[in-house]
């Protein structure tokens, strides 16, 4: 018996080395061996591929800064000018019950072609704050028949014993300044249809929930809703929910589809009501132009003029660096999968 254990222990039998082995079955999957793009990045490549980033990049970015530099904007900062001098105290002068009506002038200094886009805009403002943006109930916004459904709402779930419609912080603090603007005496109209996403109000807002006991706790955070007009046709609201990520932002308050010339003057009467001063936010109103990119910001093009810039600096370099000292590749058919193409 002895013999024949050691016989075993000492056997050269395959297959047993086979069993007492931890390596794993071969497969081109497990090994890495699938067929698979491994190019070899030759300074030819490599200055070939960042001149072709450069000639694709640069000329996006200057169309980029081009359409950017054509949006006429005008931006007038108006938190502090409609505030009275004699007001010491500016907290308490937005929560009071006085006229706070503010008539401005803008100038246009350049032609700006319909539509005219009109935003106003909040600095310093978190709508991104955890506790704020899950202050809501989608549930609610969307079926009538979840009117009740308040508990992610809270603080502003309930008031005088009955749910709140639409419920929760963010609605609450609807924004309720509100501007009309005229030139040289003539009305300008500011349409305020189709001002919200076409998605938002067709899933996210119930054509037969309306508003209902809004705004009736003690302390009124923002604007009211007019209980006889469905959420879905609310589109200042449901441009005020979606919420921004930023603590400066712009929302769109509405469109005016007349041209304004060069020159013209805007007489605003603004009804100064949002009460930004508690935490010292800024207000700003702004009318803009658009172009096919959308309404101003240059930071689009500058990026894809750096990046382009970079790539052709780089191209260039090692272009100078390949003839000035150039250096002797190597053979690729030493390369691992080029010598043992089956693995093993």
């Amino acid at each position: 018996m002895a013999s024949s254990s050691a016989a075993g222990a000492g056997s050269t039998d395959p297959a047993a080395a086979r069993r007492n082995t931890k390596r794993p079955k071969y497969s081109k999957f497990t090994q890495q061996e699938l067929p698979a793009c491994k190019p070899i990045l030759t300074p030819r490549a490599v200055i070939s591929a960042f001149l072709l980033v450069s000639i694709v990049f640069v000329p996006i970015g200057v169309a980029s800064l081009i359409a950017s530099r054509k949006v006429v904007e005008i931006v007038f900062r108006y938190e502090s000018t409609c505030i009275p001098n004699n007001v010491t105290d500016k907290v308490a002068y937005i929560q009071s019950s006085a006229d706070k009506t503010c008539n401005i002038t803008l100038h246009v200094n350049k032609h700006m072609k319909s539509p005219i886009h009109v935003y106003y805009q909040l600095d310093n403002f978190y709508q991104n704050h955890r506790r704020y943006v899950k202050s809501r109930s989608d549930e609610q916004l969307r079926d009538r028949s979840e009117e009740n459904s308040t508990s992610t709402c809270k603080p502003e779930d309930t008031a005088n014993g009955k749910a709140i419609v639409p419920c929760g912080l963010i609605a609450w603090s609807l924004f309720n300044d509100t501007y009309s603007f005229s030139r040289v005496n003539q009305s300008l109209k500011v349409n305020k249809e189709g001002i919200s996403w076409k998605s938002d109000r067709e899933h996210k807002f119930g054509k037969d929930v309306f508003p209902r006991n809004f705004q009736s706790s003690a302390i009124k955070g923002g604007a009211s809703l007019n209980e006889s007009i469905p959420l879905s046709k609310q589109e200042d609201l449901i441009v005020w929910m979606r919420t921004a990520a930023l603590p400066t932002f712009r929302k769109l308050y509405g469109r005016i589809e007349e041209d304004l010339n060069e020159g013209d003057s805007i007489n605003v009467i603004l009804k100064n009501n949002y009460n930004t001063y508690s935490f010292n936010g800024k207000k700003k109103l702004v009318l803009s132009t658009t172009s096919w990119l959308g309404g101003k910001n240059d930071f689009l093009g500058i990026a894809y003029l750096t990046v382009g810039g970079l790539c052709f600096f780089l191209a260039l370099s090692f272009t100078i660096v390949y003839f000035v000292k150039p250096r002797q590749l190597g053979d690729p058919s030493y390369l691992s999968w080029n010598m043992n193409p089956g693995g093993h």
